[in-house]
């Protein structure tokens, strides 16, 4: 993938498409900005794969550069993930949860995507994963901090 040190605003159209040609997908990463946590999201899964683009909020740029990664090479491999199940192979000793995120979401976390798929429309999933203390974002007995630092966009399962 393109080095992002590298990246300036005049080219990053050409990037992100040149990525998705290349690789079949492209990350971009927010970085954490005003107590505001950061974020990773795909572009591109979508067309190349059939599969929902990915949103990872919360969790270092390269640690979640790393799961999409996985994702994308499992893809490669015809190995999709099964978004309606838990997944235990993302994070080491760590179940993470695939929700469908709500459509309201898109205009303020994955911007570039919508640039991207200009009127088409496409699904969006969040990866989440439990704090340290085993607790889901959902779980009201998680802390409040947890809570704020990993927003869950769509509908939690049902349990977990």
């Amino acid at each position: 993938m393109h080095d992002p040190a590298r990246t300036t605003a005049g080219n990053l159209e050409k990037i992100v498409l040149a990525n998705i040609a290349e690789f079949g997908w492209h990350a971009v990463n927010v970085i954490e900005d005003d107590g505001q946590p950061p974020w990773t999201y795909t572009i591109g899964l979508y067309d190349t794969w059939r599969l929902p683009e990915l949103i990872i909020i919360g969790r270092s740029r390269v640690t979640a550069q790393h799961i999409l990664e996985t994702i994308a090479n499992r893809l490669e491999a015809n190995q999709p993930p099964t978004l309606n199940a838990p997944s235990h192979n993302l994070i080491p000793g760590v179940t993470c949860h695939y929700l469908e995120v709500h459509s309201r979401y898109y205009a303020d976390y994955v911007g570039f995507a919508r640039w991207h798929y200009r009127r088409r429309e496409f699904p969006l999933y969040q990866i989440a994963w439990p704090g340290n203390d085993d607790r889901y974002p959902w779980d009201e007995r998680a802390a409040g901090a947890f809570k704020e630092w990993q927003p869950i966009l769509g509908t939690p399962p049902v349990s977990g």
